[in-house]
């Protein structure tokens, strides 16, 4: 079982909303093929990636602002 450190997490993220929308569109991106950011072994679940790779402060993304 692969364990996360919450808190850092959410410290990346500033909520737990950002936490998992930011990871489930990471993972479906590592699905499609895109490039891991972190070393890890191929067998590796896409949505454990994408919390590595959160928690490893590789993606970054942007608030759209409501007009």
């Amino acid at each position: 079982m692969h364990k996360f450190d919450i808190a850092h997490l959410l410290d990346q993220t500033g909520s737990a909303y950002k936490l998992v929308i930011i990871a489930s569109r990471r993972a479906i991106e590592l699905s499609e093929g895109a490039a891991r950011l972190i070393d890890s072994p191929p067998k590796t679940k896409a949505m454990n990636v994408a919390i590595d790779e959160i928690a490893a402060g590789k993606i970054s993304y942007k608030l759209k602002n409501d007009k």
